[in-house]
């Protein structure tokens, strides 16, 4: 029987860290070693485990970062991105980022780390999300040139605490979406006022911010007569940890490189 995967969860104290950790421990083959946050957090010293609603765990929320672990599972904020990445790289762990709301310069500090370690970065670690993602590519590959054109708008709904807006998943899809239109495709943040008539080769966005939604997407595509939606919701946020530890186990023999979620489901 092999060794179980050590893994540090960074932002274990956070809604998402918590259910990575508890997932964690309901999984023989996983090992939760570190338990992640800043050096100013009120939790530091907790017992990952019972933060999370499980058994205790022995292992304290603490700011020191271990060398010793295989994977890094990141749910933390952007504030907190560039230690990390620079910890994974000093250690040579491997990394899977969930952190949405990143800059530019991350994003590239990212990519530049992925040169020597190998790194899962997806805005949605959801398994539904990413099959959504794939069907709105071919939705898009049907309907381009289609008599009288098609709208497609996308409308996504999270918790009152969401601190980026559109989402990140969001910005995917439309990401997706534009390689199908074409390189002339205009991504349209909400609208406003007296906005003229809708150009043929916009996406719009469209963020809500209710309640305690843990994540919900609706892509329109809509038709001189018709329309589809396409709609991927959230019960609860297990299905964006579950995926965090399915990347887990899928980076851990891989070389240095930037993945996303498309290969770790093999889509």
């Amino acid at each position: 029987m092999s060794a179980p995967l050590r893994i540090a969860v960074h932002g274990a104290a956070g809604r998402m860290g918590r259910r990575v950790v508890a997932l964690a421990a309901a999984d023989g083959s996983i090992d939760v070693a570190a338990a992640i946050e800043n050096d100013q957090h009120p939790l530091l010293g907790q017992d990952a485990g019972d933060l999370a609603g499980v058994e205790t765990m022995d292992v304290p929320v603490s700011s020191k970062w271990p060398s010793d672990v295989d994977v890094v599972i990141d749910f933390s904020l952007p504030e907190a991105i560039d230690r990390c990445i620079d910890k994974c790289e000093m250690h040579e762990t491997a990394l899977v980022v969930a952190t949405t709301g990143m800059t530019d310069a991350q994003v590239e500090r990212l990519h530049a780390a992925s040169e020597t370690i190998p790194i899962v970065w997806a805005p949605s670690m959801s398994l539904a999300v990413n099959l959504a993602m794939k069907l709105s590519q071919q939705i898009t590959e049907k309907l381009i040139g289609v008599p009288g054109g098609v709208d497609i708008e996308i409308i996504e709904r999270h918790h009152r605490y969401k601190a980026d807006a559109p989402s990140g998943t969001a910005l995917k899809f439309g990401d997706l979406i534009a390689e199908k239109l074409g390189d002339d495709t205009k991504h349209v943040h909400g609208r406003e006022g007296h906005t003229g008539q809708r150009t043929r080769n916009e996406i719009g966005y469209h963020a809500v911010r209710v309640g305690d939604n843990p994540g919900e997407h609706t892509i329109v595509f809509g038709m001189l007569g018709e329309r589809i939606e396409l709609n991927v919701a959230a019960s609860n946020r297990d299905c964006y940890a579950a995926g965090s530890l399915a990347a887990a186990k899928w980076l851990t023999d891989k070389p240095a490189g930037m993945y996303d979620m498309f290969d770790v489901l093999e889509m």
